[in-house]
């Protein structure tokens, strides 16, 4: 199994042990479970720690309070739960989460059991060939345990979502898998809110719904065989 690895992250080339990232994800969970702000704690943590950009990205992504990680891990449900349901997809998020990992990008198992990128490329994500492969491999799985209908939201407002639903449409159909893909301007509570289980990572959308499927890192620690980053 090929691993999610930190690199030297640090700012101006400074790099920062395991170890210390370890013990900072540590009073990030503390802190966090004494109720404070979430974007407060993790800057007095990186200040404390004195840690970069990346550093802090990787504790936001990854690091949350014991409550909010054990609520978030029940709404989890496995694959086989898929077939014959509805599945609502975050198409940027999904897509974003799983090219990181093909293209060897930072990834991280967070504390509730969600894989995140750690790239900071969702606003000037273009599609790519590896697109294509990304979505090949998710229509794959979704053969596996098909839904009645999946529907897919890319978030209207960026460039070119019409263009990339237009062919994700295409790759479903040649998949024979039935479904829509839209560009529409849909918050993340109100795709939270949508009856279906819901295929994303993203924070929001996991503490509206009542169930959700990690689907991109379901393929990478499944399917790729990547291990995401974890401490």
């Amino acid at each position: 199994m090929k691993r999610s690895g930190i690199g030297n992250m640090g700012q101006g080339g400074r790099g920062i042990s395991a170890e210390r990232l370890k013990q900072a994800a540590a009073d990030v969970r503390t802190i966090a479970a004494l109720g404070y702000p979430r974007d407060s704690v993790i800057n007095f943590v990186g200040n404390r720690f004195q840690l970069g950009r990346t550093e802090r990205d990787i504790l936001l992504r990854m690091a949350f309070s014991r409550a909010d990680a054990e609520r978030r891990r029940k709404k989890m449900v496995r694959a086989g739960h898929l077939s014959g349901r509805r599945l609502i997809v975050d198409g940027y998020n999904v897509t974003i989460t799983l090219e990181s990992a093909m293209s060897g990008r930072l990834t991280v198992l967070a504390d509730d059991g969600f894989v995140r990128d750690v790239s900071r490329i969702f606003r000037s994500f273009r599609p790519t060939d590896q697109t294509r492969q990304a979505w090949h491999l998710i229509f794959s799985f979704l053969k596996c345990y098909p839904p009645s209908q999946t529907l897919i939201f890319l978030d209207k407002p960026f460039s070119k979502s019409g263009e990339l639903a237009s062919r994700i449409r295409r790759w479903m159909e040649e998949a024979g898998l039935p479904g829509d893909c839209q560009a529409a301007a849909i918050n993340e509570r109100q795709m939270g809110r949508m009856a279906g289980i819901k295929a994303s990572a993203d924070t929001v959308i996991i503490d509206e719904s009542d169930m959700v499927f990690d689907l991109a890192g379901h393929i990478i620690r499944r399917r790729l065989r990547i291990r995401p980053f974890r401490c």
